[in-house]
């Protein structure tokens, strides 16, 4: 009787030592440094617990383990920037920002397996999604999209296609078209605008673009945009938030249900998922950067 009662003594114990160890301690890390001066834009997760970050000042392209946090440098850059990132679980596709072009990397070797021009001119490549058949990148400066047609297991093509953005969508000043992600239908693409934080509907063959109705709100300074199901998960950098906006399925209409805030944020950018955990690189574009600027990932619960 004695040793069953000290038995269930030692396991209430035991139960209360562990549930009084931080979450971080028995898990994965909240909260992982990268590189100091690395600046940080966008992520890409997958696949397994690894994730994919960008330096908007080298170009490198950096994967940490979310199990530890560790990482190191896969792939240099050419010196531009990598934005927006995804991921098909075998390539990175890059978005290069002021360099007017995109790259796809091999996530085994880390060497470029084809970079493609989008823009002579002046440009901001900004962010990438990949549909079924296409990857999309997105131009802050240029109404248009730029579309890699994939053929069969995922072949790419010798150039991209231009598709210019008509409709609703009005280019102005500061950063425009960011963000991208499918509908919840996956019909039609949904980019937010930046500078007036309204979210469109583009219709991915023709471009037209149709406003989606939020009610009255705003997604101000809308950076990275991330879909789960119906719930679209949009970064708003400056503000330190990320808006969950309820979809309608075809995408036209949609409720902020949630912002989710963090003392932790220092203007995250771009979001991504793994588990029940949303992983945000803090890009602090309110700090000067210098090659000794720490820069941090942040995860949040959804």
């Amino acid at each position: 009787m004695r040793s069953a009662i000290l038995k269930t003594a030692l396991s209430a114990l035991a139960v209360l030592l562990v549930g009084s160890v931080p979450a971080q301690a028995t898990g994965k890390p909240s909260t992982f440094d990268l590189p100091d001066g690395f600046q940080p834009e966008g992520i890409a997760i997958g696949p397994g617990p690894y994730a994919y970050f960008g330096s908007r000042a080298s170009g490198d392209i950096y994967r940490a383990s979310l199990r530890t946090g560790k990482g190191s440098v896969i792939s240099k850059g050419p010196g531009t920037p990598s934005l927006g990132l995804e991921t098909d679980g075998r390539r990175l596709f890059v978005a290069g920002g002021t360099g007017g072009d995109a790259r796809v990397i091999d996530l085994r070797t880390g060497k470029v397996i084809k970079s493609y021009t989008l823009a002579t001119g002046e440009s901001f490549v900004n962010d990438v999604i990949l549909t079924r058949g296409a990857a999309y990148f997105t131009d802050s400066t240029n109404p248009v999209l730029y579309k890699l047609k994939l053929g069969r297991g995922g072949a790419l093509p010798a150039k991209a296609v231009k598709i210019p953005l008509k409709g609703d969508i009005e280019y102005g000043s500061g950063i425009n078209a960011n963000g991208i992600a499918p509908s919840p239908d996956r019909r039609s693409l949904l980019v937010v605008q930046s500078n007036t934080g309204k979210l469109f509907e583009a219709d991915p063959s023709s471009g037209a673009t149709t406003e989606v109705d939020l009610g009255g709100e705003a997604l101000t300074n809308g950076d990275g945009l991330l879909l789960s199901g119906r719930t679209l998960y949009a970064v708003l950098n400056r503000a330190n938030t990320v808006a969950a906006v309820r979809l309608a399925r075809d995408g036209s209409s949609g409720k902020i249900v949630k912002r989710l805030t963090d003392p932790r944020f220092d203007v995250p950018t771009t979001v991504a998922a793994h588990g029940h955990r949303l992983y945000l690189p803090n890009a602090r574009f309110t700090t000067t950067p210098t090659p000794e600027t720490p820069y941090t990932v942040v995860a949040v619960k959804r």
